[in-house]
């Protein structure tokens, strides 16, 4: 290959490179994670931040000192001196380890910190009065469940701004994974468990829930929509739902348990008290009507 062609294929290569990069580039800044709405998301997009700044402390200086080395002892540089006979320092190799044990541990602390600070199932301090839900993952679609309104959604989360939120989470099927990326937090659903999560959002807007775990043939179309309402909206959507669709009741669920994808979002408006704590109890089979309790939201 001659000079000018090298030349001309490394300028190509640059150019795709380049865009690549700055395509990479243009896309985390609109990752979700980097734009939280709630305080979880907040603290989680911090602590994702400080553990890079500590990072990169330590990899900026390295590869600057790589590129330094380099330059100096190159070949054509007679004023290097080269100690080939060179075996040991002490003073070098306490600083060679001492800067990164330094460093690992600085980021073991913060980790260990923020990760009690942010346990899932802690509750978030406010003086509003938290939202209780009820989440099961099917095959391969979401159902969430509002135990106090006695109403149920498939694949559309419908939440209040400025209200903690406690979820209670398990799986009907395989394990599973419970993320909104904007709000923070990823929890595992499993069969015959139950895990808890608390969450708040803080602006009003249309956000991306979806599956973090692989669970097979449906996967990625497993997401779900979630909508965040002032609590006025979110009562008058409480009772426009109260008014349509029909009841949870175990064939309804058995419906729901049969394996699909791309599930339109569908509410109903009436639930049986006892569904969630069924469906815990008797994992991958559908509750009989003696399981659970029938809650009638008239009462």
């Amino acid at each position: 290959m001659s000079c000018v062609s090298f030349a001309r294929t490394a300028r190509r290569l640059l150019r795709i490179f380049g865009s690549a990069w700055l395509a990479t580039g243009l896309m985390g800044c609109s990752s979700a994670l980097m734009d939280p709405h709630g305080p979880i998301g907040r603290q989680e997009k911090l602590i994702l931040l400080d553990a890079t700044a500590i990072m990169l402390a330590i990899v900026i200086p390295v590869m600057i000192a790589t590129l330094l080395f380099a330059w100096w002892f190159r070949a054509g540089n007679t004023r290097a001196k080269r100690q080939l006979d060179w075996a040991y320092s002490g003073r070098i190799e306490f600083v060679v380890w001492a800067i990164p044990a330094l460093v690992i541990l600085f980021l073991g602390g913060i980790a260990w910190l923020s990760s009690h600070d942010l346990d899932p199932p802690k509750a978030i301090e406010s003086s509003v009065a938290p939202l209780d839900v009820e989440v099961v993952s099917l095959d391969w679609k979401w159902l969430f469940i509002y135990p106090d309104a006695g109403v149920a959604s498939v694949n559309k989360l419908v939440l209040p701004t400025a209200t903690p939120v406690r979820f209670h989470l398990t799986s009907a099927s395989v394990m599973n994974s419970f993320f909104i990326p904007q709000l923070g937090s990823q929890v595992y659903t499993m069969t015959g468990m139950a895990t808890r999560l608390n969450l708040l959002v803080d602006d009003p807007g249309v956000y991306h829930g979806l599956s973090a775990q692989f669970s097979g043939e449906g996967f990625s179309d497993m997401t779900f929509e979630v909508t965040a309402l002032s609590r006025q909206d979110f009562e008058q959507w409480l009772d426009s739902t109260r008014t349509e669709g029909g009841t949870l009741d175990a064939a309804a669920y058995a419906t729901l348990m049969q394996p699909s994808a791309h599930d339109p979002q569908h509410t109903f408006a009436t639930v049986p008290a006892g569904i969630f704590d069924a469906i815990l109890a008797h994992p991958g089979a559908a509750p009989s009507p003696s399981q659970i309790e029938h809650n009638d939201p008239a009462e």
